[in-house]
């Protein structure tokens, strides 16, 4: 006699999707982002090849903790982080290239952190670091996060466990890690 149920049903048809959340050890996904304007662009796998780099997330350019705390630590650490022996810091939001660019602006970023535009948030979901925040700032954005990379492999992977604290992803915790 030939039995189905509704779950064997969905078994077979339905397949799970879910992204991973990157992990150390993993390569950054290689994702076009924008640096000072929308025709400046770069493959994340070309800007991080070859370096020590640090790479960290936050929710929006001029947003509250990203402005007061997140952003300015790394600015004020960039000889420290290249002290010890890192190529590269960057930053990356789900804005603009010119919104970014002014955030830079505004915190004297210059050559210490290079500022990098996920507009479409596609670097975000591919490393499933996406929260979705329509609510407050209209569109899904980045959780805060910071990875140290070598050569745009994940050597260490610091992720908010949640979408409004910020503390495990602070440059002192990185400085810590190098």
């Amino acid at each position: 006699m030939l039995r189905t149920t509704f779950s064997q049903i969905q078994r077979r048809t339905f397949t799970n999707t879910s992204r991973l959340l990157i992990a150390e050890g993993d390569v950054i996904p290689n994702i076009e982002v924008q640096l000072k304007s929308p025709g400046e662009t770069v493959k994340t796998q070309d800007l991080f090849k070859g370096k020590k780099s640090i790479l960290f997330g936050v929710p929006g350019a001029f947003t509250p903790g990203c402005s007061k705390t997140h952003l300015p630590g790394y600015v004020k650490e960039a000889e420290t982080l290249k002290s010890k022996g890192v190529d590269l810091v960057a930053c990356v939001a789900v804005n603009d290239a010119f919104v970014m660019t002014e955030w830079g602006k505004a915190h004297q970023a210059d050559d210490k952190v290079t500022l990098l535009a996920d507009s479409k948030g596609e670097l975000a979901k591919a490393m499933d670091l996406d929260f979705d925040a329509s609510g407050a700032l209209g569109n899904h954005r980045f959780k805060r996060f910071a990875a140290i990379l070598e050569d745009g492999k994940v050597k260490k992977l610091f992720v908010e466990p949640d979408t409004t604290g910020l503390n495990v992803s602070l440059v002192e915790n990185v400085v810590k890690s190098l």
